[in-house]
């Protein structure tokens, strides 16, 4: 676990706050998405649950966010039935898993609300079978990249 912890701090560039556990490892072993305690270490909540590390990941989730992903994937989950309830699903998984923070997924408060792709992307991998973070997931091409990205920086 120590090892893990200063490989995320590689990979964040800082150190990981409310940090459990590795919780999904890339194709070449490293850590993926971590699982992330309901208050880190001042007792200050920290809402989101799961936390993409992987920097190949977390890059081109940032690259969908900026091209509008939030606003269309928002919009697609209210329009699609099947992503509305994959919606509304996880964040009833997320409230229990995390009763003491009243938020879904990311945290959000607002029902059928959705804000930050890179929280759906980390539940659907930490939680397999969650829908809207795997067509979310599946806009990522290719979801791993051919030589481990931490070895790269």
């Amino acid at each position: 676990m120590d090892d893990d912890r200063a490989i995320i701090e590689r990979q964040l560039g800082r150190p990981p706050r409310a940090f459990r556990r590795v919780v999904l490892r890339c194709p070449f072993g490293r850590p993926a998405v971590t699982e992330q305690a309901p208050f880190d270490e001042s007792g200050e909540p920290f809402p989101t649950t799961y936390w993409l590390t992987c920097r190949h990941l977390a890059a081109a989730i940032a690259r969908l966010e900026a091209n509008g992903g939030v606003e269309r994937w928002g919009r697609l989950a209210q329009e699609d039935l099947r992503l509305r309830a994959s919606l509304e699903r996880g964040h009833e998984d997320q409230r229990r898993l995390r009763p003491e923070l009243p938020g879904g997924i990311g945290g959000q408060t607002r029902t059928g609300g959705l804000k930050c792709l890179h929280a759906h992307a980390a539940f659907a991998l930490a939680r397999p079978g969650y829908e809207l973070g795997d067509q979310i997931l599946a806009e990522v091409e290719p979801l791993w990249p051919s030589r481990c990205c931490y070895d790269n920086h």
